[in-house]
């Protein structure tokens, strides 16, 4: 069975990025975007764990960490722009059992998430991270990317890229969602760093099938289309 994720964030798009990493991950999620609501769906969820943004409307990080508390264990993660140790160890007095300071990297969240579920007794499941198509296996766990039936050698951006499209298959993705969600939402650089790593990665698997094929949408983004 799925662990199963509450995210409290007024930012909705940092909200929905998180959600998206996390449910590929192998998470089932919930998001709410004030303190109130965040209450009322732990109440209704009961999530595995919680991250929680600081600065919220309605009731604050604090206030909603402070409640879960007075009956609960549940994991609390902290998200929030603040860096200050006062505020971190404020935090962690209330009851949180670790910190993040945005802007941060997606990777890194998912290694707190695993390593609190761990603390907590509760090893997150993963969702399979592995994708078979027509002469061609993405394996995210052993980073190998085989083509027909060879293992071609492939950096870690592209094998991520290529991951991301392939699990939404005949998805469309804006080169601004794809830095976003490959690359992280404080990344800042240029969408052409997209470009090229569809170039190169083109370059990899030209030819390997015709039942697949990494298409350009002109004027919008990229795909990994499976023909029917």
């Amino acid at each position: 069975m799925a662990r199963t994720v509450l995210i409290v964030e007024d930012d909705r798009n940092i909200a929905d990025l998180l959600r998206l990493y996390l449910e590929k991950e192998g998470y089932e999620v919930r998001i709410a975007f004030d303190g109130l609501k965040g209450l009322e769906k732990f109440r209704e969820f009961k999530p595995d764990l919680v991250l929680l943004d600081v600065m919220l409307p309605g009731m604050d990080g604090w206030g909603v960490c402070r409640s879960i508390r007075q009956d609960s264990k549940t994991p609390i993660i902290m998200l929030t722009a603040k860096s200050e140790t006062e505020d971190k160890v404020s935090g962690l007095k209330q009851g949180a059992d670790d910190y993040i300071t945005k802007p941060f990297e997606m990777r890194e969240v998912l290694a707190r998430i695993e390593a609190v579920l761990r603390r907590s007794g509760l090893e997150p499941e993963r969702a399979s991270r592995r994708l078979e198509f027509d002469n061609l296996i993405i394996d995210m766990d052993a980073f190998e990317l085989t083509v027909g039936d060879k293992k071609v050698p492939t950096p870690p951006k592209e094998m991520e890229l290529l991951f991301h499209l392939a699990s939404a298959p005949n998805r469309v993705f804006t080169r601004n969602q794809l830095l976003d969600e490959v690359w992280g939402f404080d990344y800042f650089g240029d969408t052409r760093t997209v470009d090229v790593h569809i170039k190169r990665l083109r370059e990899k698997l030209e030819g390997a099938s015709d039942q697949w094929e990494l298409k350009t949408v002109w004027s919008v983004g990229y795909k990994f289309e499976v023909n029917a």
